[in-house]
């Protein structure tokens, strides 16, 4: 039965041993549960309560993980993405100025492409045909924008009519535990930890009590309902240039992110044939594509793979039922929302730091002594955070790799992939319908 659910092997792999890796990757990864409601809060106010995004966020990392479990049998565990999510609230709906629901139909669209996408192998050739400086600037930028978004939300950065941005006061109280809490992460991190980042979240949160930032008001209850943004797509705008925009972003960040952690993961694993080819990669895309789809039904941005997954894998979980055991825990941690949901910005804060510097680690492969490769990827990394856009980072970045090596000549011009000429057209008259 093993087997046949999961791709065990009893010749091969031990029970006890994949049960151990997922519980490890669990942990590693569980900090989504804290964070993804502590980013989407912003958007209560506006119908998306932080109770039923914590149940959209476990249920949509349930049954990705299960579908990578039972139909890719490999030892990943999925949930809404990080930066993703930031994307999401601070774009789309702050920055654009669109609803949340017109975002979760933006993320349904993008899932039904990916199976699409994913059933004609066509997400490894777009995937392929995007410059790795790029690629790897894409990936940094959004560590750097989620890093600005955690610092900004607890409080260690402010904003200043002169400079436009500095330092929050140390006095303040909210401020000072965000403080503590980074050098409790980073402290456990760097110790290697397992599972450093959930507990560095939950030490910083018992530490505010005290304090009276953070507030329990329990433990352990039923999950909190689903119901308010549950199936809440918006239809009228979807042939709009924007959605366009919001879909491609959606797209293309996905697209990075899962095949970076499959390949990167897999290897780890010794998942790859002598070519260096991922075994079984279209179901684990596929088990990507179909948790994308079902997270935006449920209520949350866009589900991922999580690069967490090489915690387990490291402990020597190498078949579906560690991912089984993944999702089995996040249907247990259903049941603890009073104690995910009561944890403050300025423990969830210091979080997204360590996400931040660990998503920059990509920026080693962006070749800095070619400026026709160094300066699109600066410009894509830098405007991220600076106009608190993952999209117009993309974008300009795309448009001025185009413009720089066609400035190099007929050497530069072949470097330009057609994929990267389409996207450069779209994104030019992007901006000049917004100049109009």
């Amino acid at each position: 039965m093993l087997k046949k659910l999961f791709g065990f092997d009893n010749s091969q792999h031990k029970v006890r041993t994949e049960i151990a890796a997922g519980v490890t990757t669990f942990l590693t990864m569980a900090y989504i549960l804290a964070v993804n409601p502590s980013i989407f809060s912003v958007l209560e106010p506006m119908g998306m309560p932080m109770g039923s995004v914590f149940t959209a966020t476990a249920l949509a990392s349930i049954v990705g993980t299960l579908v990578m479990a039972i139909y890719a049998k490999k030892p990943f565990g999925l949930a809404p993405g990080m930066g993703i999510n930031a994307f999401f609230v601070f774009t789309v709906c702050l920055g654009m100025g669109y609803s949340w629901q017109f975002a979760l139909t933006a993320v349904f669209i993008e899932g039904l492409l990916f199976i699409l996408l994913s059933l004609f192998k066509i997400r490894e050739l777009i995937a392929n045909t995007i410059p790795t400086g790029l690629k790897a600037a894409i990936s940094a930028g959004i560590g750097l924008f989620i890093a600005f978004i955690g610092l900004h939300n607890c409080g260690i950065v402010v904003n200043n009519p002169e400079t436009l941005v500095g330092l929050g006061s140390f006095g303040d109280k909210s401020t000072l535990l965000a403080i503590i809490g980074l050098f409790i992460c980073g402290i456990l991190v760097v110790c290697n930890v397992r599972g450093g980042l959930l507990w560095g979240i939950l030490i910083t949160a018992v530490i505010g009590i005290p304090m009276g930032i953070t507030n329990f008001n329990g433990v352990a209850s039923a999950p909190p309902s689903v119901a308010p943004i549950f199936m809440k797509m918006e239809w009228h705008d979807i042939f709009s240039p924007e959605m366009l925009i919001v879909i491609l972003t959606f797209l293309f960040v996905d697209i990075f992110d899962t095949i970076g952690t499959v390949v990167g993961v897999s290897m780890k694993a010794g998942m790859v044939d002598d070519n260096g080819k991922v075994d079984g990669v279209g179901r684990m895309l596929m088990a990507d594509a179909v948790a994308t789809t079902t997270g935006a039904m449920l209520g949350t941005s866009t589900t991922t793979t999580y690069v967490e997954s090489a915690a387990g894998v490291g402990v020597g979980g190498r078949t579906g039922l560690t991912a089984f055991v993944i999702a089995v825990c996040f249907a247990l941690a259903l049941f603890f929302s009073p104690l995910f949901l009561a944890i403050p910005k300025a423990a969830t804060g210091p979080a997204l730091v360590i996400v931040g510097v660990m998503m920059c680690s990509s920026i080693t492969k962006v070749a800095w002594d070619d400026f026709s490769e160094a300066i699109p990827a600066f410009i894509t990394m830098l405007l991220m955070p600076l106009s608190y856009s993952i999209s117009d980072g993309i974008m300009l970045g795309i448009i001025m790799y185009v413009i720089m090596n066609v400035a190099t000549g007929k050497k530069g011009i072949k470097k330009i992939s057609p994929t990267i000429w389409v996207l450069f057209v779209l994104f030019v008259l992007r901006y000049l319908q917004m100049s109009l």
